[in-house]
């Protein structure tokens, strides 16, 4: 069965926005936020809250979870493109924030990912490998300062 061309890409950070990033267990060195391609009948919420709990054990649901109701557009790595229908080359991706009160003890899914670390979202868009991840840590960012300045 070939995955959906469709995902979630959650961010989960604190409110000093200190971000969960996740070294993937199938590429040494490439980091990145919780993400997953929806399932047959899956929202992009739904499909966040699941992919949530399988790669770090947290309840999405007893957080605020915002889906911030935008998406990128991305060509799907040739490294990976096995995992889809023949013809598929881009995925899109749905963006959502997960903010919790401070940093949780993670609960990984070893098959998936082997280390995380709590970092600043400065450094975590430093280290993600994914453009797609860099611009939701920036969008993070931005969305942080409008609500320090009151214009959200």
């Amino acid at each position: 069965m070939f995955k959906t061309p469709i995902s979630a890409l959650v961010l989960i950070h604190t409110r000093d926005l200190q971000v969960l990033i996740m070294e993937r267990a199938d590429k040494k060195g490439f980091w990145q936020s919780v993400t997953g391609s929806l399932e047959h009948g899956e929202t992009p919420r739904q499909a966040a809250i699941r992919e949530v709990f399988e790669e770090t054990g947290l309840d999405a649901t007893q957080y605020d979870l915002q889906d911030w109701h935008a998406s990128n557009i991305y060509e799907i790595y040739p490294h990976w493109r096995h995992r889809y229908a023949p013809s598929v080359v881009e995925n899109t991706e749905h963006l959502f924030g997960l903010e919790l009160p401070s940093p949780l003890p993670i609960k990984l899914a070893p098959d998936e990912h082997v280390r995380y670390e709590w970092v600043d979202w400065h450094e975590a868009a430093a280290r993600v490998f994914s453009w797609t991840n860099v611009d939701a840590l920036k969008r993070l960012g931005e969305r942080h300062q409008l609500t320090l300045t009151g214009h959200e």
